[in-house]
């Protein structure tokens, strides 16, 4: 089958086009191949290119080398059918949390009446249909990422990518938010590939961790996480079997992060 996302011999390199500006060499050889559904979470240094690669999946850079693609096709530009979340929320304070929602479907021209039911569909899996008038002044930290993942899933997106979206959360509301996540990745399973800086989390969430080496970065190891799913995130953790995962994962991290 065709890979849902697919990287033949990328390597992209930034700068350089000025006589006094030293080019950087981000990330260099890069292979990867996803099936569609798959959950990749990918892990490694700061600076090392984990970003870079999500905004080439976005068609918002390109390759210097090799080629990006999605279902066969190479990637020239920004699509329609990704859902792309950041670090923090982006939330736009002048609108509600449900407005914030509706923001993509707006966008779209998706009528009124359904972009308010999409809304609250959506709130409503997230525990937050009793705050959909509020504005994001008005929510928590981990209400307003759980609006932010909303508003991301709200177009249905086909593949998912998300940069860091758990990581201004603290300790306990990052679990409660990731297992939220994952219920919602459960009922649609689309493609997935997820940067963090914390290993738990990588393990936690996904089918496969990728470790990528310091810039510029490649593909140092690729692990299955062999753990059944439906996953029940406040018990895994305790588990021998992502214990010894995590662990595996950490040798060849702990290399590229020294």
């Amino acid at each position: 089958m065709t890979p849902a996302v697919e990287l033949k011999d990328v390597s992209l390199i930034f700068g350089g086009g000025h006589p006094k500006e030293e080019p950087v060499l981000a990330v260099q050889d890069i292979h990867l191949a996803i099936p569609a559904g798959q959950f990749i979470s990918v892990v490694g240094p700061s600076g090392c290119g984990k970003t870079t690669i999500l905004n080439m999946l976005a068609g918002l850079i390109g390759p210097t080398k090799g080629s990006v693609m999605r279902h066969g096709e190479v990637v020239d530009g920004p699509s329609r059918d990704i859902g792309y979340m950041l670090a923090r929320s982006g939330l736009s304070p002048w609108r509600t949390a449900r407005r914030n929602v509706e923001l993509g479907l707006e966008f779209r021209g998706v009528p009124k009446a359904e972009r308010r039911r999409r809304a609250m569909e959506l709130l409503g899996k997230l525990r937050l249909e009793g705050f959909a008038n509020s504005y994001p002044s008005q929510l928590s930290q981990g209400m307003r990422q759980r609006v932010a993942i909303a508003r991301t899933l709200a177009i249905d997106p086909d593949l998912w990518l998300m940069d860091e979206p758990f990581g201004a959360l603290d300790a306990q509301t990052r679990l409660t938010v990731q297992a939220e996540f994952l219920e919602l990745w459960y009922e649609t399973p689309r493609t997935v590939i997820f940067v963090t800086h914390d290993l738990e989390e990588a393990v936690l969430l996904a089918d496969r961790v990728l470790v990528m080496t310091a810039r510029p970065g490649r593909i140092k190891s690729d692990t299955i996480v062999d753990i059944p799913r439906p996953r029940v995130i406040d018990e895994l953790r305790f588990d021998p079997v992502f214990r010894e995962t995590e662990h595996r994962i950490w040798e060849e991290l702990r290399g590229e992060i020294v």
